[in-house]
């Protein structure tokens, strides 16, 4: 049986930690900035951590299992 493909865009948008976590990016900074406050935008800059729900999902988009 061929090797699993992972999903290319699971590749760029999540990465995995060293105790095997799985690390992403927050949404809504990338455009209409102006309205949102400095805290607010401060703060979707740092990093998140999928939710437990998500893992499994995630995992199989990056050929985890």
């Amino acid at each position: 049986m061929p090797k699993m493909k992972s999903n290319a865009g699971a590749k760029k948008r999540f990465i995995l930690t060293g105790s095997g976590k799985i690390k992403r990016k927050h949404a809504y900074h990338s455009h209409i900035l102006t309205k949102k406050s400095n805290k607010r935008k401060r703060n979707l800059l740092k990093w998140g951590m999928v939710a437990p729900t998500d893992v499994h999902h995630v995992q199989r988009l990056l050929a985890m299992r």
